[in-house]
């Protein structure tokens, strides 16, 4: 499901070739790590943060913009360790994001069919037929940004950028008047106060405090791309995905039977499955056996996304059986993709009430069922963008058209994200106490 059709299947398989002869993005020991961590957040001993854009472009593969992806990435992670008072595992939804699924193969306007754009892996968003057309050099072009990407981002935090000691360095200067600054500033200060306190303690400087681990992950959707970046490696069993320290299967490629699960279950890599409000507790128990026959800790993460409308039905079954089954599963909240609307003026969008709604009913949902949410998946840019309605500045439908940016689904801006996190520790605060140990 959801992969193009190459016209030239010699460019196709010239273009696979040259991919699997190329430097992997990550390492098998990066992937371990991680894999470990999320099952710590399976134990309540961590929390998942996952974020980054809907879908990358390699345009966007510019300093400003990764620079300021992290920044928003970092500041929420450090709200959220302020206020939980739990380690962070933070992973961005970038590096690899290039690749769409579509609810259809065609795009039709003014009586024009063309192929939908799948992403800049695939194709070009530009409505015309040479653009259109999958070009399988694309995949080369995809593995060069995505390892420029993490570079640039693994060159920032080992060179200080993610020093716990200089949260200032995290500063968006177009939100210096932001509402929500002040309560940040707090919190900065007195993690700042903290750290000092340690290390006078300790006589010397707490290096193990100073700096944060990242990863990456992506949508593992175009089968090629990913098959190519699949190797095995010295001194380790299996197969791991190279691509990506966590790929996910999409809520449109997770059938049982399909090719998607096939691969997936090949693969070491901790995965993630995103899960919609169709599926029944049957499907999800079948599912998760063939994902994770072993039952191991950190290596499959479910990611709800129902809904606010519908989460309060369809969640409380899922969660029950999942649990009845004795599965070590992490359970996610993605409050995003089940909330897009489409309004009069063409623009769709997201509303920060109804996405924060549904993660409220989520934590609230899992204490009740006596399961644990151990993260949240957000869509999000460090950019001053309008895309997603409400929020600390209250942005209307008429800011829409100021700075509208996404070229797929619409994005919290820095404030919305930010002040997300710190809704989530105080809702987390609130129904931490009725979460078993």
């Amino acid at each position: 499901m959801q992969q193009p059709v190459y016209p030239d299947r010699a460019a196709l398989d010239e273009a696979l070739h040259r991919l699997a002869q190329l430097p992997p993005l990550v390492t098998s020991w990066e992937i371990l790590a991680l894999r470990q961590l999320l099952g710590e957040a399976a134990e309540g001993r961590r929390f998942l943060l996952q974020g980054g854009d809907c879908a990358e472009t390699f345009d966007d593969c510019t300093s400003p913009l990764i620079s300021n992806r992290l920044k928003v990435m970092l500041q929420m992670s450090l709200v959220l360790v302020h206020g939980l008072q739990l380690p962070v595992v933070r992973v961005g939804r970038f590096a690899g994001q290039y690749a769409k699924p579509r609810s259809a193969d065609t795009e039709t306007r003014d009586g024009v069919t063309l192929p939908s754009y799948r992403g800049d892996l695939v194709n070009g968003p530009a409505f015309d037929a040479k653009t259109r057309v999958p070009d399988p050099l694309r995949l080369v072009r995809g593995h060069a940004h995505s390892a420029m990407t993490m570079n640039f981002v693994r060159a920032l935090i080992d060179g200080g950028f993610a020093d716990l000691h200089h949260p200032e360095y995290w500063d968006l200067a177009w939100v210096e008047h932001s509402p929500l600054q002040q309560d940040y500033r707090r919190m900065v200060e007195s993690i700042g106060d903290s750290l000092r306190f340690m290390e006078t303690l300790a006589g010397r400087p707490v290096s193990d405090f100073q700096r944060v681990d990242f990863f990456t992950s992506h949508e593992a959707l175009l089968l090629h791309y990913e098959e190519a970046l699949t190797r095995q490696v010295p001194r380790q069993w299996g197969w791991f995905n190279l691509s990506t320290h966590y790929p996910w299967i999409g809520m449109r490629t997770a059938a049982i039977d399909g090719a998607h699960t096939e691969y997936f279950r090949g693969i070491r890599n901790p995965i993630a499955v995103k899960v919609g409000p169709s599926v029944t507790p049957d499907q999800l128990l079948r599912l998760i056996d063939v994902l994770d026959p072993a039952n191991e800790p950190g290596r499959l993460t479910l990611i709800h996304r129902m809904g606010v409308a519908k989460i309060e039905a369809v969640l409380p079954p899922l969660l029950s059986a999942v649990r009845s089954a004795g599965r070590k599963v992490l359970w996610c909240c993605d409050p995003m993709h089940g909330n897009t609307e489409s309004l009069d003026n063409g623009y769709k969008t997201r509303r920060f009430e109804n996405i924060r709604g549904e993660l409220d009913r989520a934590f609230d949902i899992h204490a009740a069922v006596g399961t644990r949410l151990g993260g949240v998946h957000l869509e999000l840019t460090g950019e001053n963008v309008t895309e997603c309605l409400g929020g600390a500045r209250s942005l209307a439908e008429a800011d829409l058209a100021r700075a509208y940016k996404s070229t797929v689904d619409p994005r919290l801006n820095y404030e919305q994200a930010l002040e997300m996190a710190m809704l989530i520790v105080r809702k987390r605060g609130a129904v931490a106490p009725g979460v078993p140990a």
